[in-house]
């Protein structure tokens, strides 16, 4: 089993960044994602990365503003959001294990942090 802590949220005014965290308590080599939920909607993908590290894809609402990335050696997770808009505002989860942008298929999730845009 993996924990997967996440960091980095918080309250924000639009067009301002934020740069999250996920820490996992083991190496764990898999694929993993950001994801996100606003209050009364579904959960939906923002952003996947392959084990390389290299491969990743974006959400087409975030693509050119937010960016996804690894630290193998820091067993991290991040999501760099550049030019955050209000609709950006929900509870952000990193996932392990799974394919992208499904998150039924992932099977490890991290508590969330909250992002919120104004």
């Amino acid at each position: 089993h993996v924990q997967l802590v996440e960091s980095g949220g918080g309250s924000v005014q639009a067009g301002q960044s934020l740069r999250l965290s996920c820490k996992a308590s083991r190496t764990y080599e898999v694929r993993m994602g950001w994801f996100r939920q606003a209050p009364g909607k579904e959960r939906e993908g923002v952003a996947g990365i392959h084990v390389d590290g290299i491969t990743t894809i974006h959400a087409d609402s975030v693509k050119g503003r937010f960016t996804i990335s690894k630290d193998a050696a820091k067993r991290t997770l991040y999501l760099q959001m550049d030019s955050l808009k209000p609709e950006d505002t929900a509870m952000y989860y990193c996932a392990a294990d799974g394919r992208y942008p499904c998150p039924r298929d992932f099977a490890h999730w991290g508590q969330g942090t909250q992002v919120t845009v104004s």
